[in-house]
């Protein structure tokens, strides 16, 4: 039942993130509301975690029970999700204009009981981990082999359940979870070295915690893929990939903003700004 078998070459990726950029920036702008800068740091990973043979599922099928699960923890990058999930096939790509207007099944963090291919809701950061954990032990309970993969944020993982989760995850051995870590340094009140500085290491205290760790370039496909194939191959234990990235990557307007794409962190373009970045996106 799996549809997502076809790997793509470098180029249809880039593409593809380009286009949904475009998408970020229409949906949010045209809401008046969103988080632009925190889902532009995560697309790419998206795009190879969804659209190059890595994640199993079908569109078709949203509760098929052997599908690979993704959960964004980091709820509010909620407009690159709905991009993907457009993208996708689970959605009519017309549904992202409706982003964050009364009704819409497009709120301004995920919701699975509105949106087709949300596994969890989110709202309150740091719960994601904890909720994929549950469905990883799930599946071998079950005896399923799908893999569970959650997208968490740099700024949540100030947050106890995180590392609560992290040490559960290696107690059980969950070799079929993994996380992502979007590491675009940044968090609504500012640059996390300031926030809360003794997150670093960041990949040393996941190793210490028993997890295998794999560091990145979270905008090089090439890596990006290789750490995707790397993780499958891990047993007896819980992978994390840390993802460099950058806010508003792919934006100079917003990539190139002071401090470092954070003005943009709960804040859309304006139409002239949006115009710009498309131009630049085209």
């Amino acid at each position: 039942m799996n549809t997502n078998t076809h790997q793509r070459s470098i180029a249809e990726l880039a593409d593809l993130a380009r286009r949904m950029r475009r998408e970020i920036i229409e949906m949010t702008t045209q809401a008046g509301s969103g988080h632009p800068s925190s889902s532009t740091s995560e697309i790419d990973i998206l795009t190879v975690l969804y659209f190059d043979g890595v994640l199993r599922y079908n569109p078709q099928h949203p509760d098929w029970p052997d599908r690979d699960r993704f959960i964004l923890s980091k709820g509010h990058g909620a407009p690159g999700l709905y991009a993907v999930l457009a993208e996708a096939g689970y959605f009519d790509r017309e549904l992202l204009n409706t982003l964050r207007q009364l009704g819409s099944p497009l709120q301004g963090h995920v919701d699975r009981r509105m949106t087709p291919g949300v596994e969890a809701s989110a709202g309150s950061l740091g719960q994601g981990l904890s909720i994929g954990i549950g469905l990883a032990l799930a599946a071998r309970l079950d005896q399923r082999d799908y893999r569970v993969y959650v997208m968490i944020g740099d700024g949540e993982s100030d947050e106890g359940q995180v590392w609560e989760a992290a040490m559960t995850a290696a107690k059980y051995h969950l070799d079929n979870l993994t996380a992502i870590l979007d590491f675009n340094q940044y968090q609504q009140t500012g640059p996390v070295d300031r926030v809360m500085p003794a997150l670093r290491p960041v990949p040393d205290k996941w190793r210490a915690f028993g997890w295998h760790v794999v560091e990145i370039d979270g905008h090089n496909y090439q890596q990006i893929r290789a750490a995707f194939a790397e993780v499958r191959d891990v047993r007896g234990r819980p992978q994390i990939i840390v993802a460099h990235t950058i806010k508003g990557k792919g934006i100079p307007l917003i990539e190139n903003s002071d401090p470092a794409g954070n003005k943009y962190h709960g804040v859309p373009l304006k139409p002239d700004e949006a115009k710009e970045a498309l131009a630049q996106l085209a």
